[in-house]
């Protein structure tokens, strides 16, 4: 069996908007014929919330919830081929958490997905530590992605680099965030699931040990960087924690990252759509790593089967 980890859909209020001049690639349609087309057997499917980067909050609730019915209602329709994801905003408050649990206990999401900044809130603000209480209450996946650009737009507006840079670097800066605000220290129980392999977490995990390591020794001179850190272990402990999907398009990175957190925390995932021509490359990445049939197994389905309760 093969599971993809990473799709997305859009709601119908967004796939039917001029901009798109009728060609846009997230909708269910596309999921299922590239599905088909790869020989992937069921797909995990998510809102990336893009539209909402200029949202009021109460507009964006609206969305979600909206959005969180759609996926419901496909997922219904087309059991046994895909799963949903329910979308929320990590600090958005309390109504924000309502709707999480209302669309994973009545409408069954098997997880939520989140932006890794949400208008430059990030999820380590104190904000949202009501939404991780809820999630691992819940014992449900939290996949984080990046939003449609992060810090720094304002160099990135030409050849995509928003995209294929931009939206790395904040899910990079998330997951480090995450960890050295002791988002896991507090939530050890927390399923965190980061796309695009964590963004080059696994690359930068070194500079995140070796500064926990100088800060522990009193090596550091300034005050910011002599603060007492509210984590009790290396970086790289809590790295460990977390899932990665494959999504990278790169051989020596998906390496990387295998080695890093290990085959029990790898997870395939092609991002098509929306790079619905790229599905099949995707898989034959995941393959390339020449693994065993039993590791295989877990990468392409088994552990993703795990997260979603579907065993």
């Amino acid at each position: 069996m093969i599971i993809d980890w990473h799709t997305h859909i859009y709601p119908l209020s967004e796939t039917t908007k001029p901009v798109w001049q009728g060609r846009c690639q997230m909708t269910i349609e596309t999921v299922l014929e590239a599905q088909d087309k790869a020989g992937i057997d069921m797909t995990v499917v998510s809102n990336p919330l893009h539209y909402l980067r200029k949202a009021s909050r109460q507009d964006a609730l609206a969305s979600i919830r909206d959005s969180n019915r759609y996926l419901a209602e496909l997922q219904d329709k087309y059991a046994g081929r895909i799963v949903a994801l329910a979308a929320s905003v990590p600090g958005g408050g309390e109504d924000y958490l309502k709707e999480l649990e209302r669309a994973v206990v009545q409408d069954g999401l098997k997880g939520v997905f989140i932006n890794s900044s949400f208008q430059g809130a990030y999820p380590d603000d104190p904000e949202a530590r009501g939404f991780f209480e809820l999630a691992t209450a819940l014992d449900i996946p939290v996949v984080i992605h990046p939003p449609s650009v992060g810090f720094g737009e304002e160099r990135m507006t030409q050849y995509r680099l928003a995209s294929s840079v931009g939206r790395p670097f904040d899910s990079c800066l998330t997951l480090a965030r995450m960890i050295l605000y002791g988002i896991f220290e507090a939530f050890p129980r927390l399923k965190v699931v980061a796309t695009h392999l964590g963004g080059g977490i696994s690359e930068v995990v070194g500079r995140l040990d070796y500064n926990y390591a100088l800060q522990q020794e009193g090596y550091y001179t300034r005050a910011a960087d002599s603060e007492a850190m509210l984590i009790k272990h290396p970086p790289s402990h809590y790295l460990k924690m977390i899932y990665l999907d494959s999504v990278c398009y790169h051989l020596p990175a998906l390496k990387c990252g295998l080695e890093t957190v290990g085959v029990d925390h790898l997870i395939f995932g092609t991002d098509a759509p929306p790079l619905t021509p790229l599905k099949q490359q995707g898989l034959d990445l995941v393959r390339a790593l020449d693994l065993s049939p039993e590791d295989m197994a877990k990468v392409l389905c088994g552990n993703a089967k795990k997260l979603l309760k579907l065993q």
